[in-house]
């Protein structure tokens, strides 16, 4: 059924007890006084012209479904629990602007609403577009300084991380669910192992006996590969099967090794990019520190410290480093810069995670100044680190702390070194070898190709004053990530599945938080445009 854009009444009822009750009570500060009064400048409906039809069955006015949406993400709940807090509280009916129960205002709609409005969103050219008026908003205000502080989150996925026997069985199941009765026949026909894979649950063995478990990984292994084989060439394929096929081909390439036996077993090892459910094929194993392990996504988060504004999101799939986001997380800044220099510095701050040397790279071409930390040198068994060699890049040569000298040897085609220096046979009679190395060919230093900006950097954050200011500021994000996570469920537990749909809701979290915070602002528009309004 097409779907033609519906339109919120302009009409107010200044007689509308909730209303009446709302603009007494509420503080002036309140995100539901803020909405109430800035829903049409902020959210209008024309502004979701695009997601529906010309001629069709009215919509739900979407300025009362983006209000909706965003009190949701506020406040932590599933779609169920928001239509029913539209329904029944008088502060999100006051938020959307449809007044009491009484007279020509909406009482409710379906919760499928919500779920219509963010897949339309999501397919649209603009799916951001409720974070990017917020954005630019306090823009206007002039609210957004050249200061970014980054860092990230761990977003847990949606589902249960399958082992390889259910990841086997379940890209099966999805191969045959996705082709047509006669494909589905001829691809039956080639299985082997006596398994149905009509059911998710796993095949009944002696789990303690390792021959039964090896016997179960190649039945089921052999019957991915005869399906693969049996559609190998195959060039008319439709995109669901097509896909349902690079899952199990990947699904039995990053688990399994054959053994000299020619049978297939689990391999002792974990994949670089290991799938870890059929069901959502975009979560990965992360790490946000050694030792600590998550599975799902990572949310990486640039912020204004200064009025703690949240400028840019991306959600990432959960093995990703920090260091790849950056670019794409101050393209404000260097936009700015490429447009028009700016009589202030623009700045990023980050932890060690944005200390990579591409990242410095990144920073100083644009003109940024750089307030990320760099991990100092270490060399294990509190050996000599390499901070304790003379490194001169201009004369190619470093110096050891017994004052011998080696030259840079250029390694070529190495992605992350540019070249080596090897003291070999000078550490046979060093006094000071203990203490540098154990290895029998003798030190070797290792030369970036970003070795210079990070010795810079290193030099850089010694001084006390670079200390303080980084003390001082780059704590702000730490704050901002708990209101984001403040709630469980759609905060740290991710409500969807699929990159896609996760970065989407996380990109409205993100628009919530920042429309709280410009309320808790006095943030307001006036004939002129957005403005601070005095106490």
């Amino acid at each position: 059924m097409r779907v033609a854009l519906g339109k919120a009444s302009q009409q107010l009822d200044l007689l509308d007890p909730v209303s009446r009750f709302c603009d007494e009570t509420l503080p002036a500060n309140s995100i539901f006084m803020f909405l109430h009064r800035h829903r049409e400048v902020l959210f209008p409906d024309a502004l979701f012209v695009d997601l529906f039809a010309v001629i069709g069955r009215r919509s739900v006015p979407p300025s009362v479904v983006a209000t909706v949406m965003v009190l949701q993400r506020l406040e932590g709940l599933s779609d169920r629990e928001a239509v029913d807090r539209f329904t029944f509280d008088a502060r999100w009916r006051y938020a959307a602007g449809v007044g009491g129960w009484h007279g020509d205002g909406r009482v409710g709609f379906a919760h499928t609403v919500l779920v219509d409005m963010r897949e339309r969103l999501r397919h649209s050219e603009r799916p951001d577009r409720v974070f990017e008026v917020a954005l630019d908003a306090a823009r206007q205000a002039g609210l957004l300084g050249r200061r970014r502080v980054l860092d990230s989150t761990p977003l847990y996925d949606a589902v249960a991380t399958m082992d390889t026997v259910t990841l086997i069985r379940s890209a099966i199941r999805g191969l045959l669910a996705a082709a047509d009765a006669d494909q589905r026949r001829r691809l039956r026909a080639v299985l082997q192992s006596g398994d149905d894979y009509t059911t998710a649950g796993k095949p009944v063995i002696d789990w303690d006996d390792q021959a039964a478990r090896d016997a179960l990984i190649d039945s089921r292994a052999c019957d991915g590969y005869a399906l693969l084989a049996a559609l190998h060439g195959c060039t008319d394929l439709p995109a669901p099967v097509a896909q349902a096929m690079r899952l199990l081909a990947t699904v039995l390439g990053q688990d399994l090794d054959t053994g000299a036996d020619g049978v297939l077993r689990i391999a002792r090892k974990v994949a670089p990019d290991r799938v870890i459910s059929t069901v959502d094929p975009d979560a990965r194993h992360g790490h946000k520190t050694n030792h600590r392990g998550f599975d799902g996504y990572k949310g990486h988060v640039a912020i204004d410290p200064d009025i703690e504004i949240i400028t840019a999101v991306e959600v990432t799939a959960g093995n990703t480093g920090d260091a790849e986001t950056v670019a794409d997380l101050i393209t404000d800044l260097i936009d700015a810069a490429t447009a028009e220099p700016a009589d202030d510095l623009a700045a990023v701050y980050g932890d060690s995670a944005y200390g990579a040397g591409q990242v410095l790279d990144q920073l100083d071409t644009a003109g940024i100044d750089i307030k990320t930390k760099v991990q100092p040198p270490t060399a294990p068994g509190g050996k000599f680190s390499k901070d304790r060699f003379a490194i001169d890049l201009h004369n190619r040569q470093v110096t050891c702390p017994n004052q011998i000298i080696v030259p840079i040897r250029p390694m070529h085609a190495h992605a992350r070194r540019a070249g080596r220096a090897d003291f070999g046979a000078a550490c046979a009679t060093c006094p000071l070898r203990a203490q540098c190395t154990d290895s029998k060919t003798g030190r070797s230093i290792t030369i970036g190709h970003h070795e210079a900006r990070l010795a810079a950097a290193r030099t850089r954050q010694t001084d006390p004053a670079w200390q303080a200011d980084y003390r001082a500021t780059r704590p702000k994000i730490e704050r901002k990530i708990a209101h984001l996570m403040r709630r469980r469920h759609g905060g740290r537990r991710a409500r969807m599945r699929g990159q896609a749909r996760v970065s989407g809701d996380f990109t409205l979290l993100a628009a919530a938080v920042n429309l709280a915070r410009l309320a808790i602002l006095r943030l307001a528009h006036t004939p002129n445009g957005w403005a601070l309004t005095p106490d």
